[in-house]
């Protein structure tokens, strides 16, 4: 491992599009493993714009991450929800749906669960 790494998300090692152009996950390869900036745009649900990339009912990564902007509302399948927004640490777990609420992208960093989010679920 180098004893210093920087890196830029404008210039990421992998861009996945969302469905309908409502967002972008911009991913980064790391010794460390993978870490994720996603912009989900207004309008962005996870139902609409990455169920059909993903093949599931609800998202089935699990995140930890920090919300840099915007506010998204996530579900999770038992019901319990909560709001995130600019400055948020958060932990859900597999099982959820989530949307941006109001006018402006949900910028998210994650360290966990992007690894495989927002991959065709026929991709290698």
């Amino acid at each position: 491992m180098a004893g210093l790494v920087l890196r830029n998300f404008e210039k990421a090692d992998e861009v996945r599009p969302f469905e309908a152009g409502k967002g972008r996950l911009e991913l980064l390869t790391t010794d460390s493993g993978p870490v994720g900036r996603a912009v989900f745009e207004p309008g962005w649900r996870w139902s609409e714009h990455v169920k059909p990339l993903a093949g599931t009912d609800s998202c089935q990564s699990a995140h930890t991450g920090y919300v840099v902007s915007g506010r998204m509302k996530i579900v999770m399948d038992d019901g319990e929800e909560a709001e995130a927004g600019p400055g948020d640490f958060m932990q859900v777990a597999p099982g959820h749906d989530a949307w941006v609420i109001g006018d402006e992208p949900c910028v998210a960093v994650d360290w966990t669960g992007f690894a495989t989010y927002a991959k065709p679920s026929d991709a290698p």
